[in-house]
């Protein structure tokens, strides 16, 4: 299988994402081509699974999840960097699913004040999502991604032999990611191959970043779903991983698209439809409080003036800005229950 190279073209901070089989080991030679003498590897995957950087390495245990996702785990490895005395024309290596890339591309950007960093994204969800675009955050208490920085890769290596290794809950975690594509400008990836569908979904969202790379405007359709998806990951404490939220978010989107009267009810069954196809939930999960949900999405960072959401509509997905609470509350009302252990899988222990 070959490999498809895909440039984010941001003048002097542009750099390729490579998507396909065994990618990962030209992690040396992107190494060499930025002068470091050594590099921090932070991963959470078995040393085995990390290719040779060709310089003096430090390598780091890391864990994917929520949990870690947070200042303390920033501010542990900036120490490890300094006792290893990693200077900013070193490197910082990110090996593992999206916490992982986020927290040491947020410690890459704040340790000396930037150092450069080449994420090895390993869950399907970090390879469309997390690993491109140079957004790194950590979550508070009060929100997800609420600390954070603008801090692009020099690289991201796709291995889609990472892939073969994920149990069926983790790939669907990356498909609620890739399902949301087909409303911002995606073409119909339904039927194609997983690398395929992957370079699809980066191509749009590199496309999306060298237009918005702060998040000014254009940048916001890549938060499709994401409104509802976020606030359903901390209402649920994260029961609900976060392509599942966004999958649930996605089907709201439509829903509220068409009470808007943006599209019709073609266009709403079409969210549903194109979820479905995915394998995954399209139900609020029972006993979450539509109250809870409208605060959580007041803290969203898009609802500048009220509740925001990127929804679908005559002109393709754009952000809609001061939608009803009351609207949006019935609709969340009309969305149908399910119990949160029938939405999904039963075991996180199959490979795909």
């Amino acid at each position: 299988m070959s490999t498809t190279t895909i440039p984010v073209r941001l003048g002097e901070r542009s750099y390729d994402v490579l998507v396909g089989p065994g990618v990962r080991h030209s992690l040396a030679g992107v190494v060499r081509r930025l002068g470091a003498r050594r590099a921090a590897v932070v991963s959470a995957r078995p040393a085995g699974w990390v290719p040779d950087t060709g310089v003096e390495t430090l390598l780091l245990p890391a864990r994917d999840g929520e949990p870690d996702k947070r200042l303390s785990t920033v501010e542990d490895l900036c120490g490890e960097f300094a006792r290893f005395g990693l200077t900013r024309s070193d490197v910082v290596v990110s090996c593992g699913g999206g916490t992982t890339t986020d927290v040491a591309g947020l410690a890459a950007a704040l340790y000396h004040r930037g150092v450069a960093v080449v994420h090895l994204p390993t869950t399907l969800l970090a390879q469309v999502d997390a690993s491109v675009g140079g957004k790194t955050a950590v979550n508070l208490p009060a929100g997800k991604n609420l600390v954070g920085a603008y801090w692009q890769p020099s690289a991201v290596l796709c291995d889609t032999d990472y892939l073969s290794t994920l149990p069926r809950r983790e790939v669907l975690n990356g498909l609620g990611e890739i399902a949301r594509c087909h409303f911002i400008g995606a073409p119909d990836l339904r039927g194609r191959t997983l690398p395929e569908q992957i370079a699809a979904s980066v191509t749009l969202k590199a496309g999306i970043v060298a237009q918005d790379e702060r998040d000014t405007g254009l940048r916001h359709l890549l938060n499709y779903g994401h409104t509802l998806g976020h606030a359903l990951e901390i209402a649920t404490d994260f029961a609900l991983r976060h392509g599942e939220a966004v999958a649930i978010g996605t089907v709201f989107a439509g829903r509220l698209a068409g009470a808007l009267g943006r599209i019709d009810q073609s266009g709403v069954d079409e969210h549903r439809a194109v979820v479905e196809h995915y394998g995954l939930p399209t139900a609020l999960p029972e006993g979450v409080d539509p109250a809870v949900l409208i605060r959580q999405m007041h803290r969203d960072k898009k609802a500048v003036t009220g509740l925001a959401f990127v929804l679908d509509g005559p002109r393709g997905a754009e952000l809609v800005s001061d939608v009803s609470p009351e609207l949006v509350a019935r609709v969340l009302g009309e969305l149908p229950r399910a119990r949160l252990t029938d939405l999904v899988p039963a075991t996180d222990s199959a490979p795909a």
